[in-house]
């Protein structure tokens, strides 16, 4: 079956049309009523029987008395099968009552017209395909698409016939036959393209020249410039699927402000131009649209939770926890909602608030990987690590049964980091390195380990290799340019530590004690006590520290005495 890829629902709200390559072949109320001319009262007469029997199969049917109405329904054939509108409705009714032989038969019988048209040869089409006889689907179709050659159906049910057979190149020549019609309309163009993308589904090897030969169906359905709003609504759609995000956002945005004002509707189109504008990564605009979202729908809980994603991102921390709040007001079973509020909150140093929405979670929903990974990191931020750890662990366990995937650079980042905290240095370098095996070029785990190392004392070589790449990664990051020079010094370099260490002081985006720390052991390394000590107190006036004041006062019983 043909997968339909516009939004059917969009349609429907803009009068229950209908996407003509997904449409049914013509009822028999179309033909209905046209027999041969008949020469002849026996012939007339005869024709009246099988119309009274067909008759009183309906009263059957309507009856709820199948087995009479398939009888009668047989009967009025047997009568007469001149009228072929007739014949293949009955021949429909032992198909749906999964009686093929019967329905074989009654098609066995009918006799088509001179006048028959090419919806005729449609449902004749249809019910060969249906019964198994595809040859005869196939040269019914032929002459639907010979009778009718502007209209999509019969190139669709051959495409169809084709592809149930599995004849995959004859089907895809069946649609490059029908995009050679020149007198066709957008409907024909839309339809074709729609099957140009089906095929491309079913036929992965081809799926590009597919899309391709869809997107020029498409392109010629636009200059043809049609009116209608639910046809162009089909053009945005089509060009949504195909890719060109561009002429489906300048469709979207026209629809918008000339289709009737339906709340639905217009939501949707929103939406639609949110996820194309995410896709350009154009924050700004797809912001907008999911505003206008909320102002038409304010217990909208999906787009206050992406509102609240993208304040995320750009480093609104307040905004989006706001949005958050607002997400599982609307839906308290919003999960992950919950998760990224927690991360909100870590953002804004909110770690016990975090841990409130985590509690939450915990009693709303079932044990999962997310669950125990935010977790870990908020009690990270509240420097509980050996709790911390305890969720990662889990998080790992929960993710190896069910998700390996979710075990990322950054889950074993987190891990390490929290392992170095307590002080288990052996296991903090194994998730240190399993992040770097995952993503060789995460700055941060390399600047992390090689300091690290360099903080005790060991692989300083290794250690000064992984900071030199993490600086190469990252040449404005004021920690890593620290650890650069701490490593250096270590290494007994305190010339060529110096630069780094002055640079770190310049780049960090406020002054950091650390770093000033450093600064004064290079200089104290280079013969400069003036400006050792003067980078020592501007440490401990930025934080206490009694190992740095030792610095300052080596010897204080000496000066008491």
């Amino acid at each position: 079956m043909l997968l339909c890829i516009r939004l059917r629902g969009l349609v429907a709200a803009m009068g229950g049309l209908v996407l003509v390559g997904c449409s049914s072949v013509p009822s028999s109320n179309q033909t209905a009523g046209r027999a041969s001319a008949r020469p002849d009262d026996a012939s007339s007469e005869k024709l009246a029987v099988a119309h009274a029997r067909f008759a009183s199969a309906f009263i059957h049917e309507m009856s709820d008395e199948p087995e009479a109405a398939l009888r009668d329904y047989y009967q009025a054939v047997l009568e007469d099968s001149s009228d072929l509108a007739m014949t293949l409705d009955v021949a429909r009714k032992f198909v749906q009552a999964k009686q093929p032989e019967k329905a074989l038969e009654v098609l066995n019988r009918a006799q088509v017209p001179p006048d028959a048209t090419g919806a005729d040869f449609l449902r004749l089409g249809v019910l060969y395909s249906q019964l198994g006889k595809s040859d005869k689907a196939t040269a019914a179709n032929r002459i639907a698409i010979k009778k009718q050659p502007d209209s999509i159906s019969g190139y669709q049910n051959l495409f169809l016939n084709y592809l149930q057979n599995k004849q995959p190149q004859d089907a895809l020549k069946v649609l490059d036959e029908a995009a050679r019609q020149t007198k066709v309309g957008a409907d024909f163009l839309l339809g074709l393209a729609e099957l140009y993308l089906n095929f491309g589904a079913q036929s992965p090897a081809q799926k590009d020249a597919a899309r391709a030969k869809a997107l020029a169906c498409l392109d010629r359905a636009f200059k043809l410039n049609p009116t209608t709003p639910s046809v162009r609504l089909q053009l945005a759609e089509g060009f949504y699927a195909v890719g060109d995000y561009k002429k489906s956002a300048q469709l979207y945005l026209e629809l918008l402000k000339k289709l009737p004002d339906i709340p639905q509707l217009k939501q949707r189109l929103h939406a639609r131009l949110t996820e194309i504008y995410m896709r350009g990564e154009d924050r700004q605009a797809a912001t907008e649209q999911l505003e206008a979202i909320v102002k038409e729908d304010p217990t909208n809980p999906q787009a206050s939770y992406w509102l609240g994603s993208m304040a995320l991102e750009a480093k609104k921390p307040a905004e989006a926890a706001d949005w958050f709040n607002k997400t599982i007001v609307l839906d308290p079973h919003f999960e992950q909602a919950y998760y990224d509020l927690a991360l909100a909150q870590l953002n804004l140093n909110q770690a016990t608030n975090a841990l409130a929405t985590l509690d939450k979670a915990r009693k709303t929903f079932p044990q999962g990987f997310v669950l125990e990974f935010v977790s870990g990191m908020a009690l990270s931020h509240a420097k509980d690590y050996t709790n911390a750890i305890k969720h990662y662990t889990t998080a790992e366990v929960i993710a190896k049964a069910t998700d390996p995937k979710r075990l990322t650079e950054t889950f074993y980042f987190q891990l390490g980091a929290a392992a170095e905290r307590i002080g288990d240095l052996a296991q903090a370098q194994k998730h240190f390195e399993k992040c770097l095996e995952l993503s060789p070029d995460f700055a941060e785990a390399l600047n992390y380990l090689g300091y690290m190392w360099t903080e005790h004392d060991e692989n300083l070589d290794k250690a000064r290799a992984l900071i030199e790449k993490a600086v190469k990664l990252e040449p404005k990051n004021a920690a890593f340019l620290d650890s650069m020079g701490w490593v250096l010094y270590k290494q007994k370099q305190p010339k060529e530590a110096l630069d780094f260490i002055l640079q770190a002081v310049k780049l960090c985006e406020e002054p950091d004690a650390t770093v000033y720390d450093h600064l004064g052991d290079v200089y104290a390394a280079l013969q400069q006590p003036e400006k050792a000590r003067e980078a020592w107190e501007k440490s401990v006036s930025l934080e206490a520290n009694e190992q740095v004041r030792k610095k300052l006062n080596p010897n204080p019983s000496s000066k008491s005495n």
